[in-house]
Parts: structure tokens; sequence; C-alpha cells
């Protein structure tokens, strides 16, 4: 009988085989790194505005829950679309977070993004109104929104001569104590890195 055969048929061998078979995942899985929470950027600024059915819509109600924002206006033919898209689709991916969860959209065209307006342009996205509202008022409260949000809204000329609307193109995500938590594009691999984002900071403690 060889030393090598000697040594496999003591049980201690086996022992040794099966406890080193058992560690090898749990030392892996103790060595790969836990993906990091979303740093903190900037407190998100309190509003009082109105809501696609007409009503009142404090930040207030969305205290306690993460929430997604973004800047657009429905008449436009460039960026909104594709962002509302994006939301439409977070939307979907996020159905089981139920009252955890919000969206927010804000126009960039108050003066002519009114109640009905907005409406409209939500059913074309099928916004859930329980779970994502479309926002308007005063040019200024929305402009200061913007800012404090790190964002840019407002207006310039073109080269045509012509007054457009300018917006940030991002979406924002904000977690249950108000404060900003990231910026991501409205692509879809930007709509992935949402949504791992969110999954980080619906999980975290308050």
């Amino acid at each position: 009988m060889t030393p090598l055969q000697r040594i496999v048929r003591q049980p201690l061998f086996w022992i040794t085989l099966v406890l080193a078979l058992f560690a090898l995942p749990i030392g892996r899985s103790m060595l790969r790194r836990l993906p990091e929470a979303p740093k903190v950027f900037a407190p998100a600024p309190d509003f009082r505005l109105t809501d696609e059915t007409g009503r009142p819509f404090e930040r207030a109600r969305l205290d306690g829950r993460v929430w997604v924002a973004d800047f657009i206006f429905t008449r436009c033919a460039g960026a909104c679309p594709l962002m509302s898209a994006r939301m439409e689709k977070i939307q979907k991916r996020t159905r089981q977070l139920g009252r955890a969860f919000h969206m927010v959209s804000f126009t960039a065209d108050p003066e002519r993004d009114g109640p009905e307006e907005l409406a409209a342009y939500a059913r074309r996205y099928h916004a859930n109104p329980r779970g994502w509202n479309f926002l308007t008022g005063p040019r200024d409260e929305i402009e200061r929104v913007a800012r404090a949000m790190l964002l840019g809204v407002g207006r310039e000329m073109s080269q045509a001569g012509l007054m457009e609307i300018v917006h940030a193109e991002k979406l924002v995500l904000v977690d249950q104590r108000g404060r900003i938590r990231g910026y991501f594009d409205a692509t879809d691999d930007g709509v992935d890195e949402l949504v791992s984002a969110l999954a980080l900071v619906v999980n975290a403690a308050p």
C-alpha cells in the first residue's frame, strides 16, 4: 500500500476534505465586497405645487418614501419622450415596492403645462397616479426646486431667435430622509443603475 493510499484510508482525511469543501464557498462569500450605498449629494428642497388633477402636492407627501424625479414638458420633442419612457420602465420594475416608492415629474414649461395637459401626458405613459405624479406651478418655484436639486431648468434664446425651454436630462434618486442619492442618465443602462441604487436605498436602515 502506498503512502497516499494509507492517507486516503484515514477518517481524518475525509473529515478534513469535507470541511474544506464547505469552507471554500463560505470564505468566498465573506470576501466578496458588498455594494456600497449611494453617497449623499444634497437635501431635496421643500415645495408646494399642483399635480395633474389640480390638487396641491407638497414635498411632505414624499417623506418616508424613496422617490425619483425628473424635469420634462409636454410639448418637448427632444429628450422628454425618452425620459418619460424610462420613467414608465422604472414604474413597471418597482411595482412590488408599493407605497415605499414614488415618482415625480416636474414640468419645465409651467406656463403651458397646466393640470389638464399634464394629465393627458401622464396617460400617454400609463402613469399610475398612486405612484407617479406630474407637477406644475409658478415658474420661479419650479426653477428654485431645480436649482436646489443641482439641476438646470430655464429658458434661453435659440440661434433662430426663438425662446426655448432648457432642462436637465437626468433622473434623480432621493431617499426616505429627503436626501439626493444619485443622478442617472435616461438610458437603459441608466435605468439599470438607478434601480440597483434604489434597491440599496430602500433596504437601508432609515
